[in-house]
């Protein structure tokens, strides 16, 4: 497996820690990392503008990712200009065991 830490990025949160995730290295592409990545942070990939290796290299192929090492950081860079929405709590409809015809109902 190959080790290495990623966090969205983000100058305004005070604290933007990394998490390690692994890779499982026969499967070292960038869809791989991607995927990954995404699912650890709880983001969804079409809003991941671009995956960045700090401190300033942009990782654009297979070959790329086949290139990193243990621990090395990475951000995701996200498109939206709103992060605040990617990481909003779900509203009580969307919440699994919610009932909508319950909640209608008058005493």
């Amino acid at each position: 497996e190959l080790v290495l830490k990623v966090r969205i990025q983000n100058p305004n949160l005070r604290e933007n820690d990394f998490i390690e995730i692994e890779l499982d290295r026969q499967e070292l592409t960038y869809k791989e990392l991607l995927r990954v990545s995404c699912r650890e942070l709880g983001v969804n990939p079409e809003h991941v503008q671009k995956i960045r290796k700090l401190p300033n290299t942009m990782l654009r192929k297979d070959k790329d990712v086949a290139r990193l090492q243990d621990f090395q950081e990475l951000e995701l860079v996200l498109t939206v200009s709103d992060k605040n929405l990617l990481f909003r709590a779900p509203t009580l409809s969307e919440q699994s065991g919610y009932n909508k015809k319950a909640s209608e109902l008058t005493y």
